[in-house]
């Protein structure tokens, strides 16, 4: 039941009611409904996110792991792509460096992902963009891992072989210092002890007694062991790899044959004077490639520098040689 309302009427000295016009009776509905819908209005924008459908909940949980995995995904290939590119620097300015090989060209390590769209099938989709960062980045830093992978197996090959040839070098001087009685004859032109005129002299001569042990120089495989050469009487030869040879005459008896394989250090024979010899001494040669070089820079095995430095002072006296 409406309310019925009164007012105070100052010259009857009574109440009277109040009586409402049908215009204003209007316009309150009116402004009721107005105020209904914008109440309705704001309850929708205001509530609607708090009251989420389960399958909004899930579509946002969803796309939250999304934004969450590629997030950490980001952060593992920026922590991989740090940790390859010190190992590149390495590659490049210290391994390739120390094995005298061309670094790998930057061009080369990131070649191959230019031209064809290759993400095109994830286009289309909702944060196609994001995955499709994410799978290219993972796709530039396996390539560069390859390259660096197959770098690396070069590395090793490198390094095997360089330890094998730091092993085959003929590196020690082939009759112990002690055993020595002195080096009578270095590399070069000396007189010859038979016909008195000056010859080529393409070893070292070592004087020592008859018997005195006589070692490789290096590892390798015993390729001559014979008084077949004209003038080295019992000599033999070692291949020791790379293109070295090395050359032990005028033995008086051998302790390898042909086709043993040694070790630097191991004994090989002893010291004669058979062949073109004046006197028992061991006549020794390097040859690398088909040419005899001076085996006086590869004594660094066994001798200290002072030794060494007498040995060279001694080599280079152009005096008579013993062969």
């Amino acid at each position: 039941m409406a309310k019925v309302k009164y007012y105070y009427d100052s010259e009857t000295l009574s109440y009277q009611k109040i009586k409402t016009k049908k215009g204003q009776k209007i316009r309150r509905v009116l402004l009721s409904v107005l105020a209904a819908v914008i109440f309705m209005f704001l309850g929708f924008v205001v509530l609607t996110p708090v009251f989420e459908s389960p399958k909004e909940k899930e579509l946002k949980r969803e796309l939250e792991f999304v934004k969450l995995n590629e997030q950490l995904h980001n952060k593992k290939i920026k922590q991989l792509e740090t940790v390859l590119h010190d190992i590149q620097e390495r590659d490049n300015n210290i391994y390739r460096l120390y094995f005298e090989v061309n670094p790998i060209p930057e061009e080369q390590r990131k070649a191959g992902f230019g031209g064809v769209n290759r993400y095109k099938a994830l286009e289309g989709f909702d944060n196609s963009e994001m995955i499709a960062d994410v799978t290219k980045n993972m796709d530039i830093l396996s390539k560069q891992l390859y390259v660096q992978s197959k770098s690396l197996d070069e590395i090793v090959k490198l390094a095997e072989n360089k330890e094998k040839l730091l092993a085959a070098i003929p590196a020690i001087q082939p009759v112990k210092k002690e055993d020595l009685t002195r080096m009578a004859s270095g590399y070069g032109w000396r007189t010859d002890p038979f016909t008195k005129a000056r010859k080529k002299h393409w070893g070292m001569d070592f004087t020592a007694p008859t018997g005195t042990p006589i070692y490789a120089s290096g590892d390798g495989k015993i390729i001559r062991a014979d008084q077949n050469s004209s003038g080295y009487g019992k000599h033999v030869r070692i291949d020791h790899g790379f293109g070295y040879v090395s050359l032990y005459a005028h033995m008086s008896k051998y302790n390898v044959r042909k086709g043993q394989k040694v070790k630097r250090g191991d004994l090989i024979g002893f010291v004669g004077s058979t062949g073109r010899s004046q006197a028992p001494h061991l006549h020794y040669e390097i040859i690398k490639k088909g040419t005899k070089i001076n085996p006086i820079n590869f004594y660094y095995g066994n001798l200290s520098p002072k030794e060494f430095e007498a040995m060279q002072k001694a080599a280079e006296i152009e005096g008579q040689s013993l062969d």
